[in-house]
């Protein structure tokens, strides 16, 4: 209790000097700002008295307490002792000077005691107590006794509710996690040829993809229990308090073998230590990575103990904590592809009322890139929708609107635009697909729209791709630039001008161009050399430029040249089609969502007819 205390220090110091200045307060203030009483004998009280100086009197505990005005006419307090004058009421009514006796209330000691010294120590103990209390806040609800615990949530093997069957679209992960699972199965088979179970494992991936839900399906499906913490409930104010909550989490866990913890956002405490301008060895965060280290040394792997790390950023991680011995396997949990996407939506979709008919494989060929989470969402934003409409089962067309609502936002029915704009939105939206279906190796168009959505987007193209693809070739990234140019050629092809809507469609054809001369090597002038390096994929994926000045001008430049072409590209293609053009985007205008099917129909000459085509993110005016 003592070392506890030690820490806190300021808090007990406020507290005392708390005490002293409201002890001072009670006793030199009133003291300070009593007015001065001058004692004076009884016969100047009688004097006065007869020269009509006297205001009031007080006769209280045998003394005469009086008001007086001098000859300035300033009122000054006296005191006088009282004598048996028979005659002085006379005089006092004679003056017409307010009178009166104070009649004395003696407390019985036990009273004065209470009043004095009880109350005010009640008074500062409850002070205190709201001191702790705000403290105990500070430090998330813990008090002094209880900063060294770990404070990890702990699930009995039935609590967790999660198996393997609950996630879906991650087979590569659960077959390295089924390892782990047999382990505490069946510890026996393992140490009878004298194997140990790797004592961690590390799970990598971009945000949403599932690593706490596969943490906890590994704790269902082997039934221990489950210790879950977050790496920032390790950091604390004073040093120490991390290590002690590492040391007190494996000691719990130690107690109820076989177990797994599992560390989330593990990058917090495991962070580099190397890193320039970092901190020295006193740092807090630094001794609390030491003591997981060293943890992890001190036991076991036959005891039953698994750890399982989850990070988005393995690049930053410490290379002590991934050396063999301590987190022995790394296993990627990465965005899912076509097939893990309809499998997310399927189990998703088994927690809401379905309508019969839903196309899971169109709206997964929609939202490629999406994680696990994000699927979640638009299964959640479809089963709203339906409420909205006033259904009580979720259709397709509430599949596909919430494609779009996390794609691209809501839908703005209150946004007022002018004819003349809406008129080149249509047409800058029509460029966009004409490019796209006239062009080879490009995705077929499925959508496109002339109502402005809340992520600022005023009308967007959106084309969906058969199937998955992996690679993509230097043809392919050309004419994926063309398309993006394709909205401004239109602008400058119809109307002899140009508008801020393409910004973000000039955006997307700098990052492809630049990445074709910078990573991939797609440049005949600079050749196969990278440039930039992608800092951390799993978040953003910012690249950093590594190349001398001469060599950055060098790649601006073929940046600038790529760009280039592919816009003189796109501009030839809608020159080459303008009767067409003027027909799209007039029935675009009039209609405001055209679908891929009723697009190529009129391509190939038709009068298009209405089909419900579910989208993906594409190019769009003033999109974001």
């Amino acid at each position: 209790m003592n070392n506890n205390a030690s820490r806190f220090p300021g808090i007990y110091s406020i507290f005392l000097v708390l005490m002293a200045v409201m002890f001072l307060n009670s006793m030199l203030v009133p003291a300070l700002s009593k007015q001065q009483v001058t004692e004076v004998d009884y016969g100047t009280f009688l004097t006065q008295l007869q020269d009509g100086e006297i205001t009031d009197v007080t006769l209280e505990n045998g003394k005469i307490n009086y008001a007086a005005k001098d000859t300035k006419g300033k009122t000054a307090l006296h005191v006088t002792g009282a004598w048996d004058d028979a005659e002085l009421v006379d005089r006092l009514h004679a003056k017409n000077v307010k009178f009166t006796r104070v009649i004395p209330h003696e407390n019985s000691p036990i009273i004065n005691f209470l009043l004095n010294w009880i109350l005010p120590l009640a008074i500062f103990m409850l002070l205190g107590q709201f001191f702790a209390r705000q403290l105990q806040k500070n430090f998330g609800g813990k008090n002094a006794l209880t900063l060294g615990k770990s404070n990890a949530k702990i699930y009995a093997e039935s609590e967790t509710g999660k198996t393997f069957s609950d996630v879906a679209g991650q087979d590569e992960a659960k077959e390295a996690l089924r390892e782990i699972v047999d382990f505490l199965h069946s510890p026996q088979k393992y140490a009878a040829i004298g194997a140990a179970l790797p004592k961690g494992a590390l799970l990598m991936g971009p945000p949403g993809t599932g690593k706490t839900l596969l943490a906890k399906a590994v704790a269902g499906e082997a039934h221990v229990p489950f210790f879950s913490i977050s790496g920032s409930e390790f950091v604390e104010m004073f040093v120490g308090m991390g290590a002690a909550k590492v040391r007190d989490l494996f000691k719990q866990a130690d107690a109820k073998a076989p177990c797994i913890i599992f560390i989330d956002e593990i990058d917090t405490i495991g962070k580099r230590r190397d890193v320039p301008g970092a901190i020295g060895g006193n740092d807090e965060r630094e001794q609390t990575l030491n003591q997981l280290l060293s943890e992890m040394d001190g036991f076991d792997g036959r005891g039953g103990v698994v750890i399982l790390g989850a990070t988005n950023r393995p690049d930053s991680l410490d290379p002590a904590l991934l050396r063999p011995g301590r987190f022995d396997r790394r296993i990627p949990v990465e965005l899912p592809d076509l097939a893990g996407r309809e499998a997310i939506l399927r189990v998703h979709a088994g927690k809401v009322r379905m309508d019969g008919g839903a196309d899971f494989g169109l709206v997964a060929r929609a939202t490629a890139g999406a994680s696990g989470a994000e699927l979640e969402n638009i299964i959640n934003e479809a089963a709203l929708r339906a409420i909205r409409e006033g259904r009580d089962a979720v259709k397709q067309c509430d599949l596909e609107e919430s494609v779009e609502v996390v794609i691209a936002g809501y839908q703005r029915k209150s946004a007022v635009i002018s004819p003349e704009e809406k008129r080149m939105i249509s047409y800058h939206e029509i460029g966009h697909a004409l490019v796209a279906a006239k062009l080879s190796d490009s995705t077929p168009v499925h959508k496109i729209t002339i109502i402005p959505r809340t992520s600022g987007a005023l009308g967007y193209t959106m084309q969906v791709d058969e199937g998955e693809r992996f690679l993509m070739t230097r043809e392919q990234i050309l004419t994926r630039i063309a398309t993006f140019a394709g909205g401004r050629a239109a602008e400058e092809a119809v109307f002899n001008t140009m508008t801020s809507g393409a910004s973000n469609d000039i955006e997307q054809m700098t990052k492809l161009a630049r990445a074709m001369v910078a990573r991939f090597g797609m440049s005949g002038e600079i050749g196969m050399v990278t440039l930039e390096t992608v800092e951390n994929r799993y978040l953003g994926g910012d690249a950093s430029l590594a190349a001398s000045s001469a060599t950055g001008a060098k790649l601006d430049a073929q940046v600038a040249e790529i760009t280039r072409g592919c816009h003189q590209r796109a501009l030839g293609i809608i020159r080459g089609n303008m009767e067409t053009l003027h027909k799209l985007a007039g029935y675009l205008l009039e209609k405001e969502t055209v679908s891929g099917e009723e697009f190529m129909a009129m391509l190939n000459g038709g009068e298009g007819k209405p089909a419900a085509v579910p989208a993906t993110s594409a190019q769009g005016l003033g999109a974001k």
